[in-house]
């Protein structure tokens, strides 16, 4: 006797924008822009850091550091941009909380407002200014180590 019933095979469909992410494609979609928040905020203390290096150095007398101050300064300028498009990934893309990003965002006024005041050799703001700089950059790099993100529900 033979089989005569056949298997039909039933397609399966395929997944859609609308359905969740599975496995690691999920994790490092919702991962990377805290990972990148994270990465700046460190980049930002220590070029901040050195920043304070480079002032000191000038303060002493080598005049040759003043150039080397006036350039970082803008290399502070690009990351703490970059850090302020990361916290604002943070906010959107992981529904993390906003705030972050209201502070790296007047972390970038606060450093163009330093640049001013430094270019127009007011260093009685630039130096005061530039301890708020790196006391708000603390801020936000201790927050973006520590944050574990929301939990899916």
């Amino acid at each position: 006797m033979t089989d005569t019933s056949t298997e039909v095979a039933v397609p399966r469909p395929r997944p859609t924008e609308e359905e969740p992410q599975s496995g690691r494609a999920a994790g490092r979609s919702r991962t990377w822009p805290l990972t990148l928040l994270r990465v700046t905020s460190l980049l930002f203390l220590f070029d901040t850091l050195f920043q304070a290096a480079l002032a000191g150095l000038f303060i002493t007398g080598d005049v040759r550091f003043l150039d080397l101050h006036a350039a970082n300064a803008q290399l502070v300028a690009v990351i703490a941009l970059v850090e302020a498009v990361a916290a604002l990934l943070v906010w959107r893309t992981t529904r993390g909380p906003a705030w972050p990003f209201a502070l790296a965002a007047g972390l970038v006024v606060l450093v163009g407002v330093q640049m001013w005041l430094g270019a127009a050799r007011l260093l009685g703001g630039h130096v005061p200014l530039a301890l708020g700089v790196f006391g708000t950059g603390v801020a936000l790099a201790c927050w973006a180590c520590t944050y574990q993100g929301r939990e899916a529900g």
